[in-house]
């Protein structure tokens, strides 16, 4: 279990990097489990969050704190139906919103994808997951893997902290924009169940990896801005 000090510094820089990395916009939301409570960022730009602005919600909640995002409920529904997630991450990568309008799932084209699960299921409903019931209908789409597509609506992906859950989000945004490219080609090869799996086995030695590459990337960039680009890109965010 991840200390609440640290999970606070994690969450902070998780939600960094997703708006760094054009991930989100003026929404999305990163959670991580503690013992019988998750922290979640608040219902604001990922940019601006601090250690101080996290909220503590009851993983047995039943209603949501003042400020915190009103699809906390699917974070929650998630911690609830599978004990083995950690973390969750919630953002509106462009391809996503592109593949789940033309598949009910994705299935992995290329050895990183299969970090998703053996397939990435699409949540066939556009409505936003602002109630228990909504959250509930969305978290049983995805009884096993780490991300679910969610049809006009983003995306949500686990991870065993919050880097990798951003981590994953990229890897889905990825993973989108290959499937899209090779359907628009003709007819795409998945891999074989054996490649998926061989793929599986190696993912916790090989996504905290990806999760430092992103975090040094989006935060050389970021260092590397002047103040100007930095308001342009917090706004254009």
């Amino acid at each position: 279990m991840i200390a609440a000090s640290a999970a606070r510094s994690g969450l902070v820089e998780a939600a960094h990097v997703l708006s760094r990395l054009g991930l989100v916009t003026a929404y999305g939301h990163v959670s991580v489990r503690l013992d019988t409570s998750m922290l979640i960022t608040p219902a604001a730009d990922l940019a601006t969050v601090t250690e101080s602005t996290m909220l503590d919600v009851p993983l047995d909640a039943s209603s949501l704190p003042a400020g915190a995002p009103a699809e906390s409920w699917a974070h929650l529904a998630l911690y609830r139906a599978r004990q083995d997630a950690r973390s969750v991450a919630r953002a509106q990568p462009g391809g996503a919103f592109a593949a789940a309008a033309t598949t009910d799932a994705l299935v992995p084209l290329h050895g990183q994808a299969a970090w998703l699960g053996e397939l990435v299921p699409v949540h066939d409903s556009a409505h936003l997951l602002r109630s228990a019931d909504l959250a509930d209908r969305a978290a049983r789409s995805l009884p096993t893997g780490e991300a679910l597509l969610l049809r006009g609506n983003g995306a949500l992906t686990l991870g065993a902290t919050p880097g990798v859950a951003v981590a994953r989000m990229w890897l889905l945004s990825a993973a989108c924009d290959v499937w899209l490219a090779a359907r628009a080609s003709g007819h795409p090869r998945p891999l074989a169940a054996a490649e998926i799996a061989s793929w599986r086995a190696a993912q916790d030695e090989l996504l905290p990896r990806l999760w430092q590459h992103l975090l040094r990337r989006a935060t050389g960039v970021w260092e590397g801005l002047d103040a100007a680009d930095k308001l342009y890109t917090l706004c254009r965010h």
